[in-house]
């Protein structure tokens, strides 16, 4: 029998379950993993399937007003094009427009990390070819689109019904304002995107190097809003071309 050190410190002891004996202590790498998992799934459904977005000006009034909460689907645009009246979230002209690419070089790590949560909202991280815009589908590939001074757009010489725009550009007694018009037909793989406010959109009218998105661009359809509480709501139109009626005014 071997002596035992009287001044030798006694082996730990396991802490005990009361019914199943001894419990190994959790390793710390078993709530990381957790987190880590966790937090692909999360990215994953935000990168592929849907995400939610705010509305951060007055581009889209009177329909959405600044702050609100939509829910952006991811899917619809993989399996068709989109159509006329459909409310979609693209990348800001900043990141494919080629006359204001040149002064704002696009940096995948940067707008990944501004796309966070928490992490896009730290000093300095924004850029703006990370950003997201919000617009409408107003013309899709093959459309002869016809935009007048006042906002008023035509396909084809049929003037688009849009009960969703009640803000005009101001014109004066000769026709002419501050907006500009477009005489165009949508090229493939792109569509016209205006926004709802028409005095008060920076959109493809207005454009350095052209007034089309390329559908690449497109981030997802913007399909309900679930903030504020009393407004929420399926956000789906109608296209505005099938009521259309002959153009009666002269862009």
């Amino acid at each position: 029998m071997t002596a035992q050190d009287p001044q030798a410190p006694s082996p730990p002891v396991p802490p005990n379950d009361a019914k199943n004996g001894p419990v190994e202590a959790e390793s710390p790498w078993l709530f990381w993993r957790s987190v880590v998992f966790t937090l692909a799934i999360a990215l994953g459904i935000r990168q592929f399937l849907l995400e939610a977005r705010f509305i951060p000006s007055g581009s889209m009034l009177p329909g959405l007003q600044i702050q609100d909460r939509l829910l952006v689907e991811k899917l619809s645009y993989r399996q068709r094009e989109p159509r006329r009246g459909e409310i979609a979230v693209f990348h800001s002209p900043y990141h494919f427009d080629p006359a204001l690419t040149a002064d704002h070089k696009v940096n995948p790590l940067q707008c990944l990390l501004v796309n966070l949560p928490l992490l896009g909202a730290l000093p300095g991280i924004q850029a703006p070819a990370c950003d997201a815009y919000i617009k409408r589908v107003i013309a899709v590939p093959g459309d002869h689109v016809v935009v007048n001074p006042r906002g008023e757009v035509s396909i084809g010489g049929r003037r688009l019904q849009e009960p969703y725009v009640k803000t005009y550009c101001t014109v004066d007694s000769q026709g002419m304002g501050p907006c500009r018009t477009l005489n165009v037909v949508v090229p493939k793989g792109h569509v016209l995107m205006l926004g709802d406010n028409r005095a008060n959109s920076w959109d493809g009218r207005f454009w350095p190097g052209g007034p089309f998105v390329p559908q690449t661009e497109i981030i997802g359809r913007a399909f309900y809003r679930f903030y504020p509480f009393n407004a929420l709501g399926d956000l789906g139109a109608a296209d505005p071309l099938n009521a259309g009626a002959p153009a009666t005014t002269k862009p």
